[in-house]
């Protein structure tokens, strides 16, 4: 089940964005200020095993988390959170959605290309480990 995050997620969602990025994951002080942010959304799983946050604001959308725990993949938790975010994207009157994902990162590019998301440019050096990203557009 997929349901709006809380502020009682917070603690669970700091470890979890920890585990996931490491170098690059938000603060603690960042995820609270996305829960309480009138533009930003956050959703989770039940257990908060897999979360994505998005930010609306006019007719654009940026996807800009998303992440699975290792024990919780394969289970398309990750393909039906985007489906959430992108649906209350297109109900909130966002025409397009971006994001930015590593290069490298070989699932998250095959999740964002079966659901239609196109590459319009690379960000060179943008990861904390200088990895490249991959800025993606979905028009919804």
């Amino acid at each position: 089940m997929i349901r709006e995050a809380t502020g009682e997620d917070l603690p669970d969602l700091v470890a979890l964005e920890r585990a996931l990025f490491g170098g690059d994951a938000w603060s603690e002080a960042l995820l609270a200020s996305a829960l309480a942010s009138p533009h930003e959304h956050a959703w989770v799983t039940d257990d908060v095993a897999a979360y994505v946050v998005t930010m609306v604001t006019g007719d654009l959308a940026d996807l800009l988390r998303i992440g699975v725990a290792p024990a919780a993949r394969r289970r398309g938790l990750a393909r039906r959170l985007l489906v959430t975010a992108t649906d209350h994207a297109r109900a909130s009157g966002a025409g397009r959605m971006l994001l930015e994902v590593g290069a490298g990162n070989l699932a998250a590019l095959d999740l964002y290309a079966t659901a239609g998301f196109q590459r319009i440019d690379v960000r060179r050096r943008y990861y904390a480990d200088g990895s490249d990203a991959l800025v993606l557009s979905l028009d919804l």
